[in-house]
Formats: structure tokens, sequence, C-alpha cells
């Protein structure tokens, strides 16, 4: 074989061995992504089941209940404009409570009812998750001076 014809068949191989690399990479980054949504972008378009996103509100007052098996927590999320239901099995972070910000982790299930998988709650009485102040903001029903977003203070 000539040096040329060698040259271009390791050339191709390279690329097409690059071009397989990228598509692993890329499906395993697509796989893992988590992303953030409100109750009212939901109520726009709802995920499909299965896939796993980010939902964060405030704790509907007067939502929260368990369920007949005594382990499983029912409660509502909302942005002030809609609002979602969720189920979470399992222990609910000491600063969880009605009324405050929360982000929950989990996915749809196939009969169309959210159930978490992680529950995260605010650290004090005057943060927000960005992303949920961020909601609020677009809701139209943020307070101004009534939590401030990140830890670094930023605006949304």
């Amino acid at each position: 074989m000539k040096r040329k014809t060698l040259r271009l068949y390791l050339l191709v191989i390279s690329l097409a061995l690059l071009g397989i690399a990228t598509a692993l990479v890329l499906n395993a980054f697509n796989r893992e992504l988590v992303f953030f949504f409100s109750p009212s972008d939901i109520a726009a378009e709802r995920p499909a089941a299965g896939r796993m996103i980010r939902l964060g509100g405030l704790v509907e007052v007067d939502s929260l209940s368990k369920l007949e098996d005594g382990a499983t927590v029912s409660f509502r999320v909302t942005d002030l404009s809609s609002s979602l239901d969720v189920a979470f099995r399992g222990v609910l972070p000491d600063l969880f409570r009605e009324g405050q910000g929360v982000v929950v982790q989990g996915a749809f299930n196939e009969s169309g009812r959210f159930v978490a998988t992680e529950v995260l709650a605010k650290h004090d009485e005057n943060y927000l998750p960005p992303e949920v102040a961020k909601a609020l903001k677009a809701s139209g029903r943020w307070q101004e001076g009534a939590a401030t977003m990140g830890t670094d203070g930023s605006e949304p």
C-alpha cells in the first residue's frame, strides 16, 4: 500500500472514532442534565414521563398531607399562578414547611403525577433559590424585599 493511501485510511478511521466518541459524550450529558421548571412552565408544556427535572416554587399552604402508606407525603408546589401536585417518599428536610420556597427533583410517572426523589428546602427566612425567585418574578407575584436571591446576592 502506498504511504498516501495509508495516511488517508488512518485519517478516515481517526475521524470516525472521534465522531463516535463525541456522540457518546453528548449522549451521556443529555441523560445526566436536569432542567429546572416552574409550575407555569409545566402547565404550558409537560416534560415526558420518566425525564428527570427540577421543579421549584413555594409549598402551597394547607396542601401538605400524608398518604395511606404513612411514608409518602403529598403537597402542592406553586409559583402563585399555577400549582402542581408532588408526591415524595422519605424524610422531608427540617426546614420544609408550607408557604416556603422549595426545589424538588424527580420525574412524572406514567399516570402523570410528579414523584420527587429529592426535596431541597431554603436555609433561612430571607433566601429563595434563584430559579424560584425568577419564576415568581415572571409570574408577576414577586414582592420586592420579600426574599434575597442566591448566595451571591444577585438579582434575576
